[in-house]
């Protein structure tokens, strides 16, 4: 369904010194750097999955949702979505796709949300009684029925988001381009955008790709993950992969009845202890969790034991350090 390979794009940067003297000299000629912000990109994404692409600010992440969606033309490569040339066949392409950018608005500003929704049915020519079944569908789901008639800015950032969603998915796009969709947004805010991306993709095969700095999205949202840093392709595969190669550490948290008596147990780390509550590190490519489980209860009156593994955000910083970027 997508397919890039070789794309490359790269952006003139005006360059200035400080002081009056090089403000002057500006006026008549300026020096500019070239910023390679992606080099060569190659990946292809099958209908239905949920894409992770992620990396650290600058990668070029936001650079390849543009070009995917339309917005810029690469300097080099090609890029194939649904058999379109996305740059090349806009008009009907952007039929196929919703795209919803953190920092970007496609909702008008002092107008009703229901406003914006009406003008966009027009601009995508929806029929009627399509975009009424959608719109009903979507604000059931979103809870938007008591924030569709109220001016845009007159929203919270989680509502807006809310909103954004609603108008990308108005048209029946068969692939989602999400940008920091969450940013800004409280917990309980991003659980429904969470739970609302997937069903669109568990129901309607939507194929998303999401880029963002929250790992918990990733975690929540998907099974596989693109990353790019420095505008090169780094890293491309399954999350559970990433877990058996970076995620082997787990944390053992447990509770038992007083015992002032200190303990050690082979293979593992102890980061806290006290008389009724220990927390312990363990890797478990030396050592088995059941075996801990069963020291810990010879040891110690045991109340309660929890398993934790690695946090997603502790694996990716891991892969960060490993590209050193």
């Amino acid at each position: 369904m997508i397919k890039l390979e070789g794309i490359s794009k790269s952006f003139k940067v005006p360059k200035r010194s400080n002081g009056l003297l090089q403000a002057t000299k500006s006026l008549f000629y300026r020096e500019h750097t070239i910023v390679e912000a992606l080099n060569e990109i190659s990946f292809a994404i099958n209908p239905g999955e949920i894409v992770g692409y992620i990396g650290p600010n600058g990668a070029g992440k936001s650079t390849t949702i543009k070009i995917m969606s339309g917005i810029l033309v690469p300097d080099g490569g090609t890029c194939s979505i649904m058999g379109f040339t996305p740059w090349k066949d806009r008009v009907e392409y952007v039929k196929n796709i919703g795209v919803v950018f953190g920092q970007r608005s496609q909702l008008w500003w002092d107008v009703p949300v229901i406003d914006s929704f009406e003008l966009l049915k027009d601009i995508y020519k929806i029929p009627p009684q399509d975009y009424k079944t959608t719109l009903d569908l979507l604000i059931e789901t979103l809870e938007l029925k008591d924030i569709i008639n109220a001016p845009v800015r007159q929203l919270s950032l989680g509502q807006r988001m809310r909103c954004e969603i609603a108008a990308s998915l108005l048209h029946n796009p068969n692939i989602l381009f999400l940008d920091e969709p969450t940013i800004g947004l409280d917990a309980v805010s991003k659980i429904a955008v969470r739970q609302f991306i997937k069903t669109i993709n568990q129901e309607k095969g939507v194929t998303v790709v999401l880029t963002t700095h929250d790992m918990n999205d990733i975690e929540a949202l998907a099974n596989r993950v693109i990353l790019i840093g420095k505008g090169s392709l780094l890293y491309d595969g399954k999350i559970e992969e990433l877990r058996k190669r970076f995620g082997t550490h787990k944390t053992i948290t447990a509770d038992y009845r007083k015992n002032t008596n200190s303990f050690d147990i082979p293979g593992t780390t102890i980061i806290h202890w006290s008389p009724e509550h220990t927390v312990l590190s363990i890797d478990t490519e030396q050592t088995l969790t059941s075996d801990v489980i069963t020291q810990l209860s010879k040891k110690v009156d045991l109340v309660d034991v929890t398993i934790e593994s690695q946090p997603i955000e502790d694996i990716i910083v891991q892969l960060y350090k490993e590209f050193q970027i």
